[in-house]
């Protein structure tokens, strides 16, 4: 983990940082929302000559990632041209949307959005920091030199439900320092949550949400995979789970309030499909870059490494299916190393959000997802379920036997 913290102004950053480092070479898919007479959501390809729509063969996400080969079916599929790529990026940053044009949602649809938890050794100490000040800010300062002096980095190299896991464990068992926590960072079951209900995840230029009664929260930049409905990995985007760690704090019971509210999950800008130019192992080396810059001057950096990570994507993803089907598939959050710990008003004081923050969390080969934080209660609400999206697709002609 690597965070800075210094004084900035807050801007909406370039269109062009939506895209990854090698631009439209990968195989590039989203979600737009589109007007005209029957406006709704669409499902695209981004080209070099242009965005274009191919909802009239694969109406959702879901179906889409369900195709026996998903690049070949983009690659297969003219689609609709809608716009040029940078009409799009444009249209979707923040405080420039024009309803004329198209604009950028969260790429998953149908997708179950679960997360996994305490995936870095870093992030699992901040972890028994946030349960030992029952969600106290002020605490967890002397908290954290005393618990990093006795486990430190002692986690960072071992594989959760090992041998060496379980002695470790009993050692901190013995010291009166076992927690939840360490329990699922290295004992050998992951924590796996549902952190967003199904169309409910907000997508880049959207405002990303906190709750007004928190007072201590952060965001947590990761990388998002998708996972379609027999269990393979297909693709993989960038994801912003936002991060209640007070009221977290107080209790691991409270994760829903903590991590389920409006506009608290950010997924974009779109899926990279995995092609000849972009794999799992791209994903098992990817560095993903978080930065923070408020209305009063303050900024924010870090980085997320996922060659840190203690438990493989793959075995986060056979954990995700242990007893359970995903008949629509599921994205799946891996967990971020990034814990920022900077003051930010007052020594001691940590570092929490401001309104009006601007998150933008990126990678090279993922592209970028821009957020502003607002309160939970007060951002867009979320109306578009999934009885509205089945009717809409209906009223567009979508729906029927050969593309569901």
């Amino acid at each position: 983990m690597n965070t800075t913290a210094s004084s900035a102004q807050n801007t909406c950053p370039p269109a062009d940082q939506i895209l990854p480092d090698d631009g439209l070479t990968g195989t590039l898919v989203g979600r737009v929302w589109r007007g005209g007479t029957l406006p709704g959501p669409a499902v695209v390809a981004l080209r070099p000559d242009g965005v274009f729509d191919l909802s009239a063969h694969f109406p959702t996400m879901s179906t889409l990632l369900d195709a026996e080969h998903p690049v070949n079916a983009v690659r297969q599929t003219a689609g609709q041209r809608l716009c040029a790529v940078d009409e799009l990026l444009t249209n979707s940053m923040l405080g420039r949307r024009d309803s004329a044009l198209p604009w950028l949602l969260a790429p998953c649809d149908l997708q179950v959005v679960k997360a996994a938890g305490v995936t870095f050794a870093a992030s699992l100490v901040e972890r028994v920091i946030e349960e030992q000040a029952r969600g106290d800010a002020a605490r967890a300062q002397g908290l954290r030199q005393q618990v990093t002096e006795l486990i430190g980095e002692r986690l960072a190299d071992i594989q959760p439900g090992s041998p060496q896991a379980m002695a470790l464990k009993t050692l901190l068992q013995e010291m009166g320092l076992w927690s939840q926590y360490l329990e699922v960072g290295i004992g050998p079951d992951a924590e796996v949550f549902t952190k967003a209900p199904v169309l409910s995840s907000v997508g880049t230029g959207e405002e990303v949400g906190i709750r007004a009664d928190s007072a201590w929260n952060n965001p947590e930049p990761e990388v998002v995979l998708a996972v379609n409905s027999r269990g393979e990995i297909v693709g993989a985007t960038l994801g912003n789970d936002v991060n209640l760690r007070d009221i977290e704090g107080r209790s691991a019971l409270l994760l829903g309030k903590a991590k389920d509210n409006n506009a608290s999950c950010a997924i974009g800008p779109f899926i990279r499909l995995f092609d000849e130019s972009f794999g799992l192992d791209s994903v098992r080396g990817e560095t993903v870059h978080l930065h923070v810059t408020g209305a009063d001057g303050f900024e924010l950096r870090g980085i997320n490494t996922m060659a840190s990570i203690s438990r493989d994507p793959t075995d986060l993803v056979a954990q995700t299916l242990t007893a359970h089907q995903y008949p629509d598939g599921f994205m799946l959050f891996l967990g971020t190393l990034f814990a920022p710990i900077e003051d930010r008003d007052q020594p001691g004081g940590g570092f929490t959000h401001k309104l009006g923050d601007m998150v933008t969390i990126r990678s090279a080969w993922l592209g970028g997802l821009h957020n502003r934080v607002n309160h939970s209660e007060v951002a867009p609400p979320w109306n578009f379920g999934l009885r509205a999206f089945m009717a809409n697709l209906a009223a567009r002609g979508l729906l029927n036997e050969t593309t569901l």
